[in-house]
């Protein structure tokens, strides 16, 4: 017997989104409050920070108290937490006790949570005369040193020790800020924010980078929608951050795979044509420099950038950050992006067969130990230029507007674009389209399947991403009739 096509109108696909899940959850637990302070290195005066988390994620009145020996007292340092419940006070180390013992206290709504104490001493060894001898000298051939990472430097749960890696001779840190994939998404909120505020407090410049997947399309308003939609995710995630600050790096565009469509063994069966992906990465960028007023970096190896892209004259004026191994990073005059007969050929060659590259990822076998890091491996990066050109590069604030930060609750509109059903066993498939009140896709969330009639049991449901605001759920078990 034919499966029924009225089966599935009354039935309901459900778009689950994380601004509805997280508000939910916000409600019901009960708040609490990280604290930390260090002592952080810097150019002439002596620095403290003060920084922790309000979670679940809420804006919030942030003070300081000292302890005398006998009762709490309020200090004047105080903040008001981002939209993702960060928080950092950074002072001069004269503006507080050499030694002391010190709390955080969160006004969230009309309840007032409490941190932990921390005992904290300052250390004036962490200063040095200027920028230059901050950061000059450290890394590779002279070159200013530093890493990227993401939730696989936290194997178990383990912290990073960002003192350690300062102190190790590195300068700046990368740091997964996002992924277009959901479920890899959550994984990343896990650890931006800490890692962020860690690295900061010890002194390290710190920048983030957005995970790409392309969607499985060959129109061209269609690939400019995504990339418009994956780049307002990072605009969002970086407003809940407060934005950019005096330490912040301009985020970076991750992209190294053009596949687009897998079969059920994992193999790719179709990739994203060259000129769509050099469409697609042309509008993330130019969207993201627009709202912000930083360009960002993007991030790629060699051959991809010449076999899967094509050379563009617009992609050309943002910073690369060019991946490559097996090159001496100690040789001042190596260089990347080099083949060892014939040219790479990319939108950043230049005649003399090199590249243009700002950021060089040189290795992926760093000793994590010896950087603070708990997994064995760390990928290692070296910055191209002075401290004086690093330091261009986190010229002009940022501060998002109330506007800019992720909606909550947004009304959003849904289709069922195709459902693919047979009289046989198989499973069956439909492709749902989920777009904001805008008109743009949604960007966030994912679709489940729920029939209206509750005897009805489907075995298994999958939802698979094709795009920003699409998916293709696939379901077993689907009872025909």
């Amino acid at each position: 017997m034919k499966r029924s096509r009225v089966f599935f109108i009354s039935a309901i696909v459900v778009a689950l989104f994380s601004t509805n899940l997280i508000s939910a959850a916000s409600a019901a637990v009960k708040s609490t409050l990280s604290f930390s302070v260090a002592s952080t290195p810097s150019a002439g005066e002596s620095i403290v920070t003060f920084y922790g988390q309000v979670k679940p994620a809420a804006k919030a009145a942030i003070t300081i108290n000292s302890f005398n020996g006998v009762v709490w007292n309020k200090t004047s340092l105080k903040t008001t937490s981002s939209s993702s419940g960060s928080w950092k006070i950074t002072t001069v180390a004269t503006a507080v006790k050499a030694e002391g013992q010190y709390q955080a206290v969160a006004t969230v709504g009309k309840k007032k949570v409490t941190s932990k104490s921390a005992n904290f001493k300052v250390n004036n060894t962490q200063t040095f005369v200027d920028e230059n001898t901050l950061l000059a000298g450290y890394g590779p051939g002279g070159r200013i040193h530093g890493s990227d990472i993401s939730r696989w430097q936290h194997p178990n749960d383990k912290p990073i020790d960002f003192k350690k890696k300062f102190d190790a001779g590195m300068r700046f840190v990368l740091i997964k800020g996002s992924d277009a994939q959901e479920a890899a998404d959550a994984e990343t909120m896990r650890w931006l924010i800490g890692d962020r505020n860690a690295a900061q407090a010890a002194g390290l410049y710190t920048g983030m980078y957005h995970f790409a997947y392309l969607p499985d399309s060959t129109d061209l308003a269609y690939i400019q929608r995504d990339a418009k939609a994956q780049a307002q995710k990072v605009i969002w995630r970086l407003a809940s951050l407060g934005g950019y600050n005096e330490m912040d790096l301009p985020v970076a565009l991750d992209l190294e795979n053009n596949c687009v469509r897998k079969n059920k063994s994992g193999v790719c069966i179709k990739y994203l044509g060259r000129t769509l992906v050099t469409a697609w990465a042309e509008t993330w960028l130019q969207t993201v420099t627009e709202k912000t007023g930083r360009k960002p970096f993007i991030y790629s190896y060699p051959n991809f950038l010449e076999s899967s892209m094509v050379r563009s004259e617009a992609l050309r004026q943002y910073p690369l950050w060019l991946a490559q191994y097996g090159i001496n990073p100690a040789d001042p005059i190596a260089q990347p992006g080099l083949k060892t007969v014939g040219c790479y050929v990319h939108s950043w060659s230049t005649a003399n067969c090199s590249s243009q590259w700002q950021i060089w990822q040189y290795s992926s076998c760093g000793i994590g130990s010896k950087y603070g890091v708990p997994s064995s491996r760390l990928d290692l990066n070296v910055f191209r230029g002075t401290p004086e050109s690093f330091l261009s590069l986190i010229k002009g604030k940022w501060q998002p507007e109330p506007a800019d930060l992720m909606p909550v609750n947004e009304p959003t509109s849904m289709n069922i674009l195709s459902v693919a059903s047979n009289t046989t066993n198989e499973p069956v498939e439909i492709s749902v389209e989920v777009n904001r009140n805008i008109g743009t896709p949604v960007v966030t969330g994912t679709v489940v399947f729920r029939p209206t009639d509750e005897t009805i049991k489907i075995k298994t449901q999958t939802a698979v991403r094709a795009a920003s605001g699409r998916w293709l759920l696939t379901l077993t078990g689907v009872p025909a009739g």
